[in-house]
């Protein structure tokens, strides 16, 4: 019996995919738990169709990481924060994930999520800094900041 896997099976097949295996499994094990259905011209069609619209999404999402990168490569794209400083050079504060990207939001509109921005501990130097942020799994551009004393 031709079935299509409505989620994981492991060992059998991925979502999505579409696979012949004995009809007493198909019929009393996966389509009973939900994790497939039978494969009719219709669902084959609604999978088609669901796979395609999915692939357009994921464009659109890379066209959209790669525009905010070059906005972030360009050199005027610089972000600016003022923080006190103690009498050994560092900052009071830190700056984490979250307060660059809500200051590039505030500057710049950009709208990166914090998650995504790559810190392995929160900046407490002044200077310029170069952050790695990873846009999309295929995208990773980097924030530019220029931390001055308040």
């Amino acid at each position: 019996m031709k079935i299509i896997f409505l989620q994981d099976v492991k060992g059998k097949g991925k979502k999505g995919e579409i696979k012949e295996v004995p009809t007493g499994y198909a019929q009393n094990f996966l389509i009973k738990k939900n994790l497939a259905k039978e494969a009719t011209s219709q669902a084959i069609g609604e999978l088609k169709g669901k796979q395609k619209s999915e692939k357009k999404a994921q464009a659109e999402l890379l066209a959209e990481a790669q525009k905010v990168r070059d906005r972030l490569s360009k050199e005027t794209t610089r972000v600016q924060f003022k923080e006190k400083v103690g009498p050994d050079g560092r900052t009071f504060g830190s700056i984490t994930a979250k307060k660059i990207a809500d200051e590039l939001l505030k500057q710049y509109g950009l709208k990166v999520d914090k998650r995504y921005i790559e810190l392995d501990h929160p900046i407490r130097a002044i200077g310029l800094i170069e952050v790695p942020v990873k846009l999309h799994k295929d995208v990773i551009g980097e924030i530019k900041l220029h931390i001055k004393e308040a």
